[in-house]
């Protein structure tokens, strides 16, 4: 249960999957209801910040549709000295629906958690891979 949860460590225990299986239900209930999800390098046509649990889950939904979530590896959680915040680097591999094309992207993360709810989720990634910089080739 998600209200025994304390630590980013332990938050991040439950989400990983959902992340990789594409659950955005559960992924979504373990977060608050004012979460606030950030993207500071998101292109200038995605949101750099979606804010609510129902509009986190809205902007997630779309992920499964796009990219078949095979592995997270490079899995590494740094905890702060704020109880309540941790950095994840983790790399996720898979293939883009569409194409067929394989998937790998490294994140990191700031995950900011209160009651045992993911509170902030700071979400660095590479916008230039994420957009197909395949494509420059």
């Amino acid at each position: 249960m998600t209200d025994q949860l304390s630590s980013p460590s332990e938050v991040l225990g439950q989400a990983l999957p959902a992340i990789q299986s594409g659950d955005i239900e559960l992924l979504a209930s373990l977060c608050t209801e004012d979460v606030i999800f950030e993207f500071p390098f998101a292109p200038p046509d995605r949101p750099s910040m979606v804010q609510g649990r129902e509009a986190v889950g809205r902007y997630l939904a779309a992920v499964p549709s796009r990219v078949a979530f095979e592995r997270l590896s490079n899995l590494e959680i740094h905890q702060s000295v704020n109880p309540d915040v941790a950095v994840v680097e983790m790399t996720a591999t898979g293939t883009v629906k569409d194409t067929g094309d394989p998937y790998k992207m490294s994140y990191v993360v700031v995950l900011t958690v209160r009651d045992g709810r993911i509170a902030r989720y700071r979400d660095y990634w590479n916008p230039i891979d994420a957009l197909g910089a395949s494509d420059q080739r």
